[in-house]
């Protein structure tokens, strides 16, 4: 039997959610982070869309795997017999199909009324675009992010899917199901809590749109305050080929830049957008005269906001988020520490993500039912890696 420690403010909720790929997963791990009991129901074999083994994808740490499959009928039933016990239920797939496997939030709400039914999507439960595939890129395409960000007069550039899939979509999720949770402890009633990326994306934006509407902001790409366009929120190459990242805003912070390093350059002027195009240059010439290391211990305890562009191994070895465990290799695997922290709530090593079905008839039993006749007839699956 597999035991996993659970501590932190959710501990007690029962999670089961439906196999996925991205912003789903990244909320059951959230929310497996923070003390819950999650469990992840996936086909047998998995999705098959990961690059490399299931105990590699940390999206899934802090899970119990069971694998059911959700066309048979008897798979069906036994995740509604879960449904009786559960808080909340996570599901990703295109508007429909949920319904059409009968595990959609009527047949849900038949059984546990209270259940809480989240559903993460790209485009949203409606729409013109509602049923089309999609990805990350396509989602925050149509918001308005991805056009402002990049160089300007160069093509916009990817964000990672950090914008979308996690901020825009798994974040949102997140803090939706947890309102309904809340809600559904007042009333009785559970709710839909419909997360879609765009959605997500464009509330994200909001700080974004207020400046556009004060005419602070143009609406293109680097030539504005915290796209770049600003010379004192930027990124500027070192002669060693790396990087310092900018973001001397405040006036006091900009003149400990200036002071750093060593440039003629009026601090009077710095919102003065004529004159940032000159500025830039000078500030780009000065970084390029030394190392990436002789600039961070020139700027070491002050406060010009000057930090090192590291990679991500290398975040895990930068002193800050080493001593935090912001990243940090853990069981053989490079991944982040949980977030939000709880100081009442002691930190708990995050366990080895499972292989599909590994936790399959221990799960079932714990949660009351008989998980032999369900291997017998291929509605369920038993993975015992070795």
């Amino acid at each position: 039997m597999t035991t996993i420690t659970k501590t932190g403010p959710l501990k007690g909720l029962k999670v089961l959610e439906i196999g996925g790929m991205g912003p789903g997963p990244f909320a059951g791990m959230t929310l497996a982070d923070m003390g819950a009991e999650v469990v992840r129901i996936e086909r047998p074999g998995g999705l098959g869309v990961f690059p490399g083994k299931p105990t590699q994808d940390v999206l899934n740490r802090g899970k119990s795997a069971v694998s059911l499959d959700l066309k048979s009928p008897h798979a069906v039933a036994a995740l509604l017999a879960m449904v009786e016990q559960a808080d909340l239920l996570i599901e990703g797939h295109r508007p429909g199909v949920a319904e059409r496997l009968g595990i959609g939030p009527a047949e849900c709400w038949a059984r546990n009324p209270k259940l809480v039914y989240g559903r993460m999507t790209g485009w949203g439960q409606d729409g013109p675009l509602s049923l089309t595939a999609g990805h990350d890129v396509s989602y925050i395409a149509i918001t308005g992010a991805l056009h402002a960000i990049g160089e300007a007069q160069g093509p916009p550039q990817i964000p990672l899917n950090l914008v979308g899939d996690f901020g825009g979509g798994g974040m949102y999720l997140v803090a939706g199901v947890l309102a309904a949770l809340r809600e559904a402890e007042q009333t009785g009633k559970g709710q839909i809590v419909d997360a879609a990326i765009v959605d997500g994306v464009a509330h994200l934006l909001a700080g974004t749109h207020a400046m556009v509407n004060t005419g602070t902001w143009a609406d293109e790409r680097g030539a504005n305050l915290l796209d770049g366009g600003a010379p004192f929120y930027s990124v500027y190459e070192t002669s060693d080929e790396c990087y310092m990242a900018v973001g001397a805003i405040e006036s006091k912070f900009y003149t400990q830049l200036l002071a750093g390093l060593d440039v003629d350059i009026d601090p009077t002027r710095q919102h003065d957008r004529t004159s940032w195009p000159a500025t830039k240059k000078q500030l780009a010439a000065a970084f390029g005269t030394r190392t990436q290391a002789d600039w961070v211990a020139r700027f070491d305890g002050t406060d010009a906001c000057v930090a090192p562009v590291v990679s991500l191994h290398e975040a895990a070895e930068h002193p800050h988020m080493k001593q935090r465990g912001a990243v940090s290799i853990q069981n053989g695997l490079l991944q982040p520490g949980p977030a939000p922290r709880f100081p009442s709530h002691p930190a708990v090593s995050p366990t080895s993500p499972p292989t599909p079905g590994q936790h399959t008839r221990e799960i079932l039993s714990r949660w009351g039912l008989d998980p032999e006749p369900l291997l017998a007839c291929g509605a369920a699956q038993q993975d015992d890696p070795a």
